[in-house]
């Protein structure tokens, strides 16, 4: 066997079938596409969500709800999270770069701290935002909660 006589596997080499190349051929005149309507004219692209004239389906659907432009999304972080956080890596200050560090936000979060759990440490934390029962909890053990402003 050598290069010369390789061949195709039988059935997979098959040759377009040649549209609109006169009436002997078999695929003249309207060149499959039917008689008249849109999809028989050259240029036609259907439109995203056309459904033949039918009202569509986004069109169909009431509109619901309200988005507010200027929300603030907050991450949650709990108190026992920055208890056990300050814990295990011996922190007195827990800002935005210690939290990033250990995997719990990104970049561009915004970060509200909430009174779930305790904290037994007296620690210095940093968030954008934080809960009245946490910013009393932080202090009644001896820390203190300061504000970013973004």
């Amino acid at each position: 066997m050598d290069l010369s006589n390789i061949k195709p596997a039988a059935g997979s080499v098959r040759h377009n079938t040649r549209v609109g190349r006169g009436a002997g051929s078999g695929k003249g005149g309207t060149s499959t596409r039917g008689h008249k309507g849109a999809k028989s004219r050259s240029g036609y692209s259907r439109k995203i969500g056309f459904e033949g004239g039918q009202m569509p389906l986004q069109r169909r659907l009431p509109k619901w709800g309200f988005n507010n432009i200027n929300r603030k999304e907050y991450k949650a972080i709990n108190l026992n999270l920055l208890n056990t956080l300050a814990k295990s890596k011996g922190l007195e200050k827990i800002g935005l770069e210690e939290l990033r560090q250990a995997g719990f936000i990104s970049r561009s979060t915004l970060v509200k701290i909430l009174a779930n759990g305790t904290i037994t440490r007296a620690i210095t934390v940093e968030a954008h935002a934080f809960s009245e029962a946490a910013k009393a909890a932080i202090e009644a053990a001896g820390g203190s909660a300061q504000k970013i402003e973004k």
